[in-house]
């Protein structure tokens, strides 16, 4: 595997530059973050009609917290950036702890299905430790429901008839119980995203 790219850090040219400091530092976690996902999705499509590449995804759960929402804190973003990378790559907590720190390597731990489990296990498992995630995770998950009720509504995958998007549509209404309270902004969008179930 390759390594995320290093990015380096502005060398700071006067006081307003030291001030700054911080949002440079944040930002280049961030990008960071989106280099290394890009680097280990890069192989991976969507399972819509038009096998979009799969890099969109956590994309999307970006800019919903951050534009959307107004979700400011950079390890969460960088948390969305990475959140299927253990899941769905061969990407270890321990690798992502060692590039990215160790509360963006537990929150992506945390709203990582186990491989072991089957489809049904997997779903209840959410629905059972919605409620029991850190902010930062319910942040992340709350993103993830939200982006994947738009790309059902929007841009299924190929394969699923309408039961299928109906089933998955109330199976989140069901984990989002558990992260209520987490962020009203999100929750509204949630919501939103909701009403169009087929």
């Amino acid at each position: 595997m390759n390594a995320p790219p290093k990015v380096p850090k502005a060398r700071p040219a006067g006081r307003a530059a030291d001030d700054r400091r911080g949002d440079g530092d944040a930002l280049a976690l961030v990008l960071r973050a989106a280099a290394f996902a890009a680097d280990r999705h890069r192989k991976q499509r969507r399972k819509d009609l038009h096998a979009t590449p799969y890099i969109n995804h956590p994309l999307a759960l970006a800019s919903t917290l951050a534009a959307e929402a107004g979700v400011t804190d950079p390890e969460v973003i960088a948390a969305a950036l990475l959140h299927d990378t253990i899941e769905d790559t061969e990407t270890t907590v321990s690798e992502l702890r060692e590039a990215f720190g160790a509360r963006v390597a537990s929150i992506v731990e945390e709203v990582t299905d186990d491989p072991h489990d089957d489809d049904d296990t997997r779903r209840q498992r959410q629905v059972d430790h919605a409620a029991h995630l850190s902010h930062g995770a319910k942040l992340v998950k709350l993103a993830d429901k939200i982006s994947n009720l738009r790309d059902v509504a929007e841009r299924p995958p190929h394969a699923w008839g309408l039961q299928r998007k109906r089933d998955y549509f109330d199976w989140t209404a069901r984990v989002a119980v558990g992260l209520r309270g987490a962020h009203p902004v999100l929750e509204a969008l949630f919501d939103d995203a909701q009403k169009r179930r087929p």
